[in-house]
């Protein structure tokens, strides 16, 4: 169905044959149940924290657990809250607390999966990017640039690409 026969659809529909669907949505799908939820009730900051303390448990977890490293947990929140409409700041202050927590966990234990690396860098330039195409990099250049150090003085196996990311952005946007 097109967004044309939907809007055509809903405007032959009683006021309380409406109000019937939408609560069939609510009830039947949890991403509605979601959307509204935080429409009505958009606590982002509540929300970001808890996703925090989600990441911040994949490297270092309270229960005494082996650490998973496992960047998509950070993605899954990531995705969810741009379709939320989270505010932007909000959301690369997430992606860069994702990197710097990776990084603290890797100078506190050795990591030999280069996998790691390579998503952390991934995880890096997607976080820059998206600070450039929203206009708030000069906000977040001190981070942008501590990470950058981080992985230099770690000697991380990947140093001279994040070296050669951070001289791109540097020429065309600082």
């Amino acid at each position: 169905m097109s967004k044309r026969d939907l809007k055509k659809y809903i405007r032959e529909l009683s006021k309380e044959q409406l109000e019937e669907q939408i609560i069939e949505l609510y009830d039947k799908f949890s991403t509605v149940k979601v959307y509204y939820d935080f429409a009505f009730n958009p606590n982002e900051k509540k929300l970001i924290d808890e996703a925090k303390v989600k990441i911040a448990n994949e490297y270092f977890p309270s229960k005494g657990k082996r650490s998973k490293m496992r960047r998509t947990v950070a993605q899954k929140y990531i995705k969810h809250f741009l379709t939320l409409g989270v505010d932007i700041f909000m959301i690369a202050d997430l992606m860069f607390f994702t990197i710097e927590t990776a990084m603290s966990y890797s100078s506190k234990r050795q990591v030999k999966y280069e996998t790691f690396f390579k998503s952390i860098f991934l995880a890096y330039h997607q976080a820059v990017t998206f600070s450039i195409e929203n206009g708030i990099l000069s906000d977040f250049l001190d981070r942008v640039v501590a990470i950058n150090e981080e992985a230099n003085r770690q000697n991380w196996i990947n140093k001279y690409e994040f070296n050669a990311f951070i001289e791109k952005v540097d020429d065309n946007f600082l």
